[in-house]
């Protein structure tokens, strides 16, 4: 004989408890997801704040301006430069904005790798404060002299330097740039010496790099290449390990001095906490704009290369780019004065 075991009043409201959690947990769940999906086609509802860390000219501005002009998000990309403290100030304006995706920055390796280990009182922090959205460009530094400076080539600026000591002053848009950190590295490899003057931005050191009151910098390709092609500048070599294939007939510093490499490059980030939804349709756009034949173009005549990446991508990148420079740093020396 079987005996049929009935649920106790108990059991049977145990149950109905459990069916009204799984209820409400799948509620919730389908609400969260029509909640991020509203967020996204919601997204953007006003103007679009991409703040630059630098002045207008140099290739984090022309890399902003590019995706501002040819971006579709339904609302306008408006630039705001922001230059200062080797791009710590306009980066701090966006850690302190509303992470909604309606103010982002153009970081660069220096606001976001570089500065961390360089600077002793950060205004934020370079991980914790962002969210990455994509990687855009990287691009070689390119060793340029005044022309009147008595040298062609790698090996002799190394001599010449060995000969005068200190008698050599290199420009930078910055303390922790990457324009002032290839000069760091550029002096510990070979054991001489110069000093550093920053400026507030490439705009204002060219006019200083002409007239010969400081005599080299190792500036952004884009910013540099042009003038060295009109013969107002000396270009002598380029900082990545192979030779960009827009200044194929300039060497690399490594061909003389085996090991060196230094690479500038280009990243967007938003502030700490933007939704998921609203970072996949920025990387999104991103990847579009940099992908259109006519972007692509102009970055090729200019030195830069895309390098486009989704946003896990980004911050691992990222996450070894911060181990790499603070070595450099310390091997270096180098302080924000």
């Amino acid at each position: 004989m079987k005996f049929t075991k009935h649920p106790t009043p108990a059991s049977r409201r145990f149950g109905l408890r459990m069916l009204s959690a799984l209820g409400l947990m799948g509620g919730l769940s389908l609400g969260l997801m029509a909640s991020n999906s509203a967020m996204a086609q919601a997204y953007p509802n006003k103007p679009i704040r991409l703040v630059v860390t630098f002045p207008t000219g140099g290739a984090p501005d022309i890399l902003a301006r590019l995706f501002s002009e040819k971006a579709q998000l339904g609302q306008p990309v408006v630039i705001d430069n922001k230059p200062g403290a080797g791009g710590n100030i306009g980066s701090d304006i966006v850690a302190k904005s509303v992470g909604d995706g309606h103010t982002i920055v153009m970081g660069t390796v220096g606001t976001h790798s570089i500065n961390g280990a360089l600077y002793e009182k950060m205004p934020y922090d370079m991980v914790k404060n962002f969210t990455p959205i994509s990687l855009i460009a990287s691009a070689p530094n390119l060793l340029v002299v005044n022309n009147d400076v008595p040298v062609k080539t790698v090996n002799e600026l190394i001599a010449y330097m060995k000969a005068n000591p200190n008698k050599l002053s290199y420009a930078s848009p910055g303390i922790g740039t990457s324009v002032h950190m290839s000069g760091e590295l550029f002096k510990s490899m070979t054991g001489t010496s110069m000093t550093h003057v920053p400026y507030k931005g490439r705009q204002f050191y060219v006019p200083d790099l002409l007239g010969g009151s400081v005599q080299l910098v190792f500036d952004n390709m884009p910013s540099a290449l042009p003038l060295a092609k009109e013969g107002k500048i000396r270009a002598i070599a380029q900082t990545t390990a192979k030779r960009s294939a827009a200044a194929p007939d300039v060497p690399t510093v490594a061909e003389s001095l085996p090991g060196f490499e230094a690479i500038t490059w280009f990243a967007m980030f938003a502030p700490a906490n933007t939704p998921k939804p609203v970072i996949d349709r920025l990387n999104a756009e991103v990847l579009r704009v940099f992908k259109l034949p006519e972007v692509a173009e102009r970055m090729k005549t200019l030195g830069l290369e895309a390098v486009l990446s989704s946003p896990d991508e980004l911050a691992k990148y990222q996450a070894t780019e911060i181990v790499k420079w603070a070595k450099v740093v310390k091997e270096s020396g180098a302080k924000a004065e």
